[in-house]
């Protein structure tokens, strides 16, 4: 049984995991019972402040903003402090401080600092994906990805915990307690990250060759990482197909407990359990399907991602009650937006990974975040007031962009074909 096990691809890596990324992968699961439990509520608890949906994307828009900005620093303070202090440090700041001001809030103004805060997330978002990679087997970065989202996914099954204490509680004194075990329980995973691991080879020379230097100096050698940027065509296909990943998330994450709690009619305590669901799907996914995509041969899953995710979109909006036939269509649609997820967002990590200069990596890695957030930054606006007028406008918008990523997949793939050719 055991060979068994160990002859698939995932279960193999897992097992065969050292150092930083065995660190990294292994304390992922505490997600689970920190943020994954505030998460299905994030947008409904806001509005028990009566915050308007615009409001909401006003947030959701100073939350892009604020990740934009500490995007663009993240290179040169993580080659600063190295990879590991900047992980234990800014995990901190973005995510264990923000948790208790979300648990403590009053309204609209409480939830804007909250989400500037958050916004540094971008910085351990480097660092941590830099701990991850730097010293692992190129061979296995998709695997490695895979994994990380596994670990997410599984640790969404602790949802129902979040329900029950909704139903027995009422959802905002519930979601006070749960921010405030997100705090203990996410201060406790960033130590128990820092105690196992240690900095980077490309980290410890990227950290004696910033000694001395000043913030602006470091951030000049941006240049050099931006021109790499530009003579990159998989780099440059890589930013394209996270921006509108990155988008089409966001909009997902911040209106779909807005269009299932107020227009389909989803009771508040079950809200948990679809995420759950989701979850579990995208787990025997990732064992059945993602596990055999090739790194090598990126373009077909790209397509399959993008549609699977445009049907689970269409399915959703077309659900009108809470009816046995629309409990049915919204379970059929988180099928398909589980698929197009778990293979959008593996595939958009490895495509960086495997498109970017390894020491230039934290540089090239801050300013592609800067574009993404750059971009994304109007769109939690928009969203929101799209949402106001209709709650099924900012899926349109999302089926909108998951057709420009089809487009610009098959641009990519074309133009890499005829290169090929005339070489």
């Amino acid at each position: 049984m055991k060979n068994r096990l160990m002859k698939h691809q995932l279960l193999r890596t897992l097992v065969e995991l050292r150092g930083n990324p065995r660190a990294c992968v292994y304390t992922e699961p505490m997600w689970g019972l920190s943020m994954n439990l505030c998460l299905p509520y994030a947008t409904v608890y806001m509005l028990t402040f009566g915050m308007s949906d615009t409001q909401v994307g006003i947030v959701s828009s100073v939350y892009m903003f604020s990740q934009m900005i500490f995007a663009f620093l993240a290179g040169a303070i993580v080659d600063k402090l190295g990879r590991r202090k900047s992980t234990a440090i800014f995990d901190f700041l973005s995510w264990s401080l923000p948790c208790l001001i979300w648990a403590f809030s009053q309204g609209f103004w409480y939830f804007v600092v909250a989400a500037l805060l958050n916004g540094m997330m971008k910085i351990p978002t480097v660092s941590w994906d830099c701990l991850l990679i730097e010293d692992a087997p190129k061979d296995k970065i998709t695997q490695i990805y895979s994994l990380v989202i596994l670990a997410s996914n599984l640790s969404a099954l602790f949802a129902p915990i979040s329900s029950v204490l909704v139903a027995k509680l009422t959802l905002a004194p519930a979601i006070r307690i749960l921010y405030i075990n997100a705090f203990v329980v996410m201060t406790a995973k960033l130590l128990i990250l820092f105690k196992f691991s240690t900095e980077t080879a490309v980290g410890r020379i990227r950290r004696e060759a910033t000694h001395g230097k000043s913030l602006g100096e470091l951030l000049s050698g941006y240049k050099g990482a931006a021109k790499k940027i530009r003579t990159s065509k998989g780099t440059i296909f890589a930013i394209i197909i996270s921006i509108l990943v990155e988008i089409a998330a966001m909009l997902g994450s911040t209106f779909w407990q807005i269009i299932v709690s107020k227009r389909i009619g989803v009771p508040d305590e079950l809200l948990p359990i679809f995420p759950m669901v989701k979850s579990i799907i995208s787990i025997i996914l990732f064992f059945t399907v993602i596990t055999h995509i090739r790194q090598a041969r990126l373009k077909w899953p790209l397509y399959g991602g993008f549609l699977s995710a445009i049907i689970g979109c269409l399915l959703l909006i077309s659900v009108r009650g809470t009816d046995f036939l629309g409990y049915l269509i919204l379970s059929v649609s988180l099928i398909f937006e589980a698929l197009g997820g778990a293979v959008l967002a593996t595939l958009r990590e490895s495509l960086v990974a495997i498109h970017v200069d390894p020491a230039e990596r934290s540089n090239i890695l801050a300013l592609l975040q800067t574009t993404v957030m750059l971009v994304s930054v109007p769109f939690g606006y928009i969203g929101g007031m799209l949402s106001d007028i209709s709650r099924v406008l900012p899926f349109v918008l999302t089926i909108g962009l998951l057709l420009l990523g089809i487009l610009a997949t098959a641009l990519y793939y074309r133009s890499a074909i005829r290169g090929n050719e005339s070489g």
